[in-house]
């Protein structure tokens, strides 16, 4: 098996959603925030080849929207889905299975695109891919709540539930997917779905929302994105002291810089223990 990063770019939140009910003075520290509040992060997905299998896990923001839509969110920097793909010696039409850890824009979006056919329609980015969710979370996506509706775009999910390549992941059976476990996460959003993959004798987490940076480690930082944040944070210490346990390489795909670290027990709780790249994994 073989894992590669996918990086799809960079975008701007602001730090107080990122950080909840944390002072600015705190998490300025660690997240400097420019004049407008807003931090910079990453949007980093992963690719499992296994087998025949070339499992891409999440896909990023896209480029649908309007320049009203992007200017709220400044994306910028030199990666994009199909220029990483492309390094990774990849097309999309390569791909045979999207994994979506959950349906938020900029978790999800760069799976659909504009039509080269029908101008004004779209079609699936991955064509010959089976797109995964659970029949939970596209419920709560497909008929979101108010508070998270902005996040869950219909021309983002409508597309591949009407492609015929939509296919829902068992919650209470065994992943199909015979190289990673799935652990699910209810305080972000319903049933948010993260990858316990097996790699090299390890298992890395891909960390999704639930722990989005290395800077949300410790347990009080939690995003104001948070549907349940009561529920996030009993779900974060529950993972946290287990990754500490199993010795777990977490995988951010927020974090601006770190890709990869393992944790330990400190007299303040579990915090960062080493930070390296995931083509460092031995």
């Amino acid at each position: 098996m073989e894992l590669k990063v996918i990086h799809t770019g960079m975008f701007k939140l602001d730090g107080g959603a990122m950080f909840g009910v944390v002072p600015k003075s705190i998490w300025n520290r660690i997240n400097p925030a420019d004049e407008n509040n807003l931090c910079t992060w990453a949007m980093r997905c992963l690719l499992i080849v296994d087998g025949d299998q070339i499992i891409l896990v999440d896909n990023g923001i896209g480029n649908k929207q309007d320049d009203k839509f992007f200017g709220y969110y400044y994306l910028h920097g030199n990666y994009s889905l199909e220029g990483s793909l492309k390094s990774a010696g990849l097309h999309p039409d390569d791909i045979t299975d999207v994994f979506q850890t959950h349906l938020h824009f900029d978790h999800c979006g760069g799976g659909v695109k504009y039509s080269e056919r029908q101008k004004g329609h779209f079609e699936l980015t991955f064509r010959h891919a089976r797109y995964w969710s659970n029949r939970d979370h596209w419920k709560w996506a497909t008929q979101p709540n108010p508070r998270e509706k902005a996040s869950f775009l219909p021309e983002n999910i409508q597309p591949i539930g009407e492609s015929g390549h939509l296919h829902f992941v068992d919650i209470k059976k065994p992943s199909p997917f015979p190289s990673f476990d799935i652990m699910y996460a209810d305080g972000h959003t319903d049933k948010q779905m993260l990858p316990m993959i097996h790699y090299k004798g390890r298992r890395i987490i891909f960390a999704a929302d639930l722990l989005p940076s290395a800077g949300h480690v410790p347990l009080p930082y939690l995003m104001s994105y948070d549907t349940r944040p009561l529920i996030t944070l009993m779900e974060k210490e529950m993972f946290l002291h287990e990754a500490v346990e199993k010795k777990y390489i977490i995988f951010f795909e927020h974090d601006p810089e770190t890709e990869c670290a393992t944790l330990k027990m400190t007299d303040k709780g579990v915090r960062i223990d080493q930070t390296f790249q995931l083509q460092e994994i031995e």
